[in-house]
């Protein structure tokens, strides 16, 4: 059993208990020992949403979508349009992304979410779509300067699937009606801009 798992069980534990004394007499709940205190107190910072998920409100609502992808950094990019409908869930804790519309002329849908770790002290977001098999998660950090979030990680190049490519992410928000977001790749020791979306509210 995890370290996770032992707390959220011993918060279920305290309040059967505490469920089961109600259907006697009214008695008073047992008190809690000095390290099932310190577990509740960790369970509750570990859920409880923080200014950092407000943040992620923005991002709901229905928009817009332009894509951009170079396949060729020396050629004009390629450009394809969709839709993305995002809500937040779980009480506020993620921002949820739906999104819909044509890759290389054919259907494409894609789904996401982003949220912030409580414990990591990090953001986070994930990508599956339905032109893969892989799951996408990187990590990064909101920058209040210039209103966007910077996420690394690591994918598999497709052409060569024991290479490990680094890819840089932006998300950056304009205005209240408008936010980018940037895809970069590391190749050959040089940072190449291979994707840029520009969302617009509807």
């Amino acid at each position: 059993m995890n370290r996770f798992t032992a707390v959220v069980m011993g918060a279920l534990t305290l309040l059967a208990a505490g469920a089961a004394s109600a259907e006697d007499k009214p008695a008073a709940a047992p008190a809690m020992s000095a390290e099932q205190q310190a577990q509740m107190a960790a369970f509750a910072n570990a859920s409880t949403p923080r200014a950092e998920h407000k943040q992620l409100e923005y991002f709901a609502g229905t928009w817009t979508a332009k894509t951009q992808f170079w396949m060729d950094p020396a050629a004009p990019p390629q450009e394809t349009a969709g839709t993305s409908k995002n809500e937040m869930i779980y009480g506020g804790r993620y921002a949820s992304f739906g999104y819909s519309g044509t890759f290389w002329g054919q259907p494409f849908t894609g789904q996401g979410l982003m949220g912030f770790d409580n414990l990591r002290g990090k953001f986070f977001n994930t990508w599956i779509d339905s032109m893969s098999t892989s799951f996408w998660v990187a990590w990064g950090d909101y920058d209040k300067a210039s209103n966007s979030w910077t996420f690394r990680g690591d994918m598999p190049d497709m052409m060569k699937p024991t290479t490990i490519v680094k890819v840089r992410q932006v998300f950056r928000i304009h205005d209240p009606k408008r936010y980018t977001f940037e895809w970069y790749e590391m190749r050959d020791g040089k940072e190449l801009k291979t994707m840029l979306i520009d969302y617009q509210r509807q």
